[in-house]
């Protein structure tokens, strides 16, 4: 019987992992018809409308148009995968765990998209004007390759789209019970430590932009400490009530 169970289970994933594979091809194939034009929307802002993008090898134009149409697949899959993982661990869940587990999904998903956003928007320019102003200031010629372009900018954008998906993560490790606002409280000043180090590394290193940063990370932390006791109250209440 157990082995049945372990079959049917690997033939669950296999279906499910056959959905999220089909549906990461087809947005691939969205993602490389749109590509171009996300590419001449990066080139006509503001922070880059200045920057002639040059490449020096003949494969680097194609390499940045493959890596946008795949982080556009793997953007628009990321929920999709979520959905496949709740669902298949849903059968094992209570009817108040499904529903309480299942905001997590958009939520994720909307908070990776929010920190891509601010980072794009408000980090990497400042990133960028930074950067330019010190190669301009020790006399450098200024010749940007598209690969060092993108690639620069791929290392602002992710590390802040993954921070802002503490809230789900101090929420999720709250209801399985990892977390409490005691411990919450324990490490406080420890985790104002890492997001100040986080954000002085993703910033440049004057004032203004490392606080536009870290104050962000901040109340970021705070609202998840804040809705994370909210749970946990609600969770210990629920327990007592049964």
């Amino acid at each position: 019987m157990e082995q049945d169970d372990w079959i049917a289970h690997l033939t669950e994933v296999r279906k499910r992992l056959i959905l999220v594979a089909g549906w990461f091809i087809a947005t691939l194939c969205a993602g490389l018809y749109i590509s171009p034009s996300i590419l001449r929307f990066i080139k006509s802002r503001p922070s880059a409308a200045h920057i002639e993008w040059n490449v020096f090898s003949f494969t680097d134009g194609i390499l940045i148009y493959m890596k946008c149409a795949l982080l556009v697949a793997l953007l628009f899959t990321l929920p999709v995968l979520l959905h496949q993982a709740w669902a298949f661990v849903r059968p094992g869940l209570t009817s108040r765990e499904a529903r309480s587990t299942w905001p997590y999904i958009p939520a994720a998903f909307g908070l990776f998209v929010t920190g891509m956003a601010f980072s794009y928007w408000v980090v990497f320019p400042m990133m960028l004007r930074f950067m330019k102003k010190m190669n301009q200031s020790i006399g450098a010629t200024e010749t940007y390759g598209i690969d060092r372009y993108f690639a620069f900018l791929f290392d602002i954008v992710f590390p802040m789209a993954v921070a802002f998906e503490l809230p789900v993560v101090m929420l999720f490790l709250t209801r399985i019970g990892l977390l409490s606002p005691s411990r919450i409280k324990a490490t406080r000043k420890y985790a104002y430590l890492g997001l100040a180090i986080t954000g002085s590394c993703i910033s440049p290193p004057d004032m203004v932009s490392h606080l536009s940063v870290t104050v962000p990370l901040i109340l970021l932390f705070e609202l998840s400490v804040f809705v994370a006791n909210r749970q946990w109250v609600a969770i210990r209440r629920s327990a007592s009530n049964i």
